[in-house]
């Protein structure tokens, strides 16, 4: 496992990035860059709940909010796949983590992702997360 890391500068406050990072219908068009439709489910997004991160064909992985501080710092632990709405957890991602840490600066926000990956995956999310990154930047940007 491999772990990347993406940033991004944004021009908005820390609170509009985190509001346009994970507010359902926010959260949907940003990631809509990996797979369209793509959501999440979570009784409530808080720490140390379980997320089922989804496509709509019922694909995706299970994680745990594994640590939370509002506007400033996100970081899921991955448990396993979902294929077909059904869980499978997988042995060798123990330890995988996805993280948000946001950066207040004079002009808006610094946006640094880290996430754990798979070798087979990491062409992939190379191409596609700087894509999603800026889809969120875009939409951010055109609210503030």
């Amino acid at each position: 496992m491999k772990t990347l890391q993406f940033e991004i500068q944004i021009n908005a406050a820390p609170t509009l990035v985190w509001k346009y990072l994970w507010e359902l219908e926010n959260y949907q068009s940003w990631t809509s860059v990996f797979c369209p439709g793509s959501y999440y489910e979570t009784s409530e997004f808080k720490e140390g709940n379980r997320i089922r991160l989804l496509t709509p064909e019922g694909h995706g992985m299970f994680s745990v909010l594994e640590k939370i501080d509002v506007n400033k710092f996100l970081a899921f632990k991955h448990l396993g796949d979902i294929i077909d709405f059904k869980e499978k957890e997988i042995a060798n991602w123990e330890n995988a983590i996805e993280s948000y840490e946001l950066t207040e600066y004079e002009n808006g926000t610094l946006l640094k992702v880290f996430v754990d990956t798979l070798e087979k995956y990491i062409p992939y999310m190379e191409e596609t997360f700087p894509k999603a990154l800026l889809k969120l930047k875009e939409i951010t940007e055109m609210e503030n």
